[in-house]
């Protein structure tokens, strides 16, 4: 062994450590009770036993009852999701309806009368539209957004500025913020005579 290398001592310990002192073990104190004693001890860890497998098939068909649950509400939520929805589009229809019968039934119809009908209809169903998170997209006059407009065409226009929504000729709409239709739109150039400059 070299010089500079000094043994390090090493603690080996017994594979067989003996009991602190206050510790017995579980195995001698087994086998020092009375079989009348293990046998009590024994019935009481089969009692136990027997509540816990209890509770736990009762936690089990509590969880498979929830999971149930659970299912039914989702399915009757995609089944009557749009209850309240439908409910208020009905007036809508009922409008609808009464106009046609009205022109159905006399020979004359007073335009204004009609108008006005159509206007109130038009106001009852962009409410209840609105009640449910529907709001309409009319970009006439604004900076065009591809993320909320299609542009269908370009004008050269000198009168607005390039990019700017001249003409809408359908409504787009969101539903909370997530769009559900885009606006298809007109949208302005520069004329040819200016982009050349």
């Amino acid at each position: 062994m070299p010089e500079n290398e000094k043994e390090i001592p090493v603690e080996v310990e017994s594979a067989d450590p003996e009991p602190e002192s206050g510790e017995a073990e579980p195995v001698e104190a087994a086998a020092t009770e009375d079989p009348e004693t293990l046998k009590t001890r024994l019935e009481e860890a089969e009692r136990l036993a027997g509540e816990r497998w209890e509770q736990c098939l009762r936690l089990q068909a509590e969880i498979d009852n929830l999971r149930k649950r659970s299912e039914r509400d989702i399915a009757n939520a995609h089944r009557f999701g749009l209850e309240k929805f439908a409910s208020e589009l009905l007036p809508v229809k009922d409008s609808l309806e009464m106009g046609l019968l009205a022109t159905a039934e006399t020979q004359h119809v007073d335009p204004e009368k009609l108008k006005e009908g159509m206007e109130l209809t038009l106001r009852m169903l962009t409410s209840a539209m609105e009640k449910h998170g529907i709001k309409e997209i009319n970009p006439l006059g604004e900076k065009f957004n591809p993320d909320y407009h299609e542009a269908m065409s370009m004008q050269e226009r000198d009168d607005v500025d390039p990019n700017t929504v001249v003409q809408v000729v359908q409504k787009g709409y969101t539903l909370n913020d997530r769009l559900l239709r885009p606006a298809m739109v007109i949208v302005a150039k520069a004329p040819a005579d200016a982009e050349q400059k």
